[in-house]
């Protein structure tokens, strides 16, 4: 029997919000509230998530009150890491392996590719000694 797509649609609104809470986890009591729905109606789609195995469940006692944390257990892959990868267009692919004309461990398209991502991912800014001293 389907499921009504507005239910479907809000599962999926509960979903997205437990995965942005991070590995931390968000109250049940505090999602409900965000959402305005019942804690009956709430408890229901925490608990088909549940089944899915998408969500867990913790009970916990907030304020004097049991409730559930809900924390993801399935993220969502994203492929944004690897997108610009260079081993996806490169006209050597077929000769690429450990013992290769071409190795992984000796290309430097892929070690170029892997500090520029490193980089982006850490986007500190660096920072001379002589700025410190000069700060300080």
């Amino acid at each position: 029997m389907p499921r009504d797509s507005k239910e479907e649609d809000l599962i999926s609104m509960v979903y997205k919000l437990v995965l942005e809470s991070g590995d931390g986890g968000i109250l049940q009591s505090e999602l409900w509230k965000k959402l305005s729905l019942t804690s009956r109606d709430g408890s229901r789609i925490a608990t088909r998530l549940e089944k899915r195995k998408l969500i867990k469940r913790d009970k916990v006692l907030e304020d004097g009150r049991w409730t559930y944390r809900l924390k993801p257990l399935v993220v969502p892959l994203s492929i944004e890491s690897i997108a610009d990868a260079p081993c996806i267009t490169c006209p050597l692919y077929y000769k690429c392996y450990e013992d290769g004309a071409v190795s992984p461990r000796t290309c430097t398209k892929i070690e170029g590719w892997v500090v520029t991502e490193y980089q982006r991912a850490t986007s500190v800014s660096t920072v001379s000694a002589g700025e410190i001293n000069e700060a300080g």
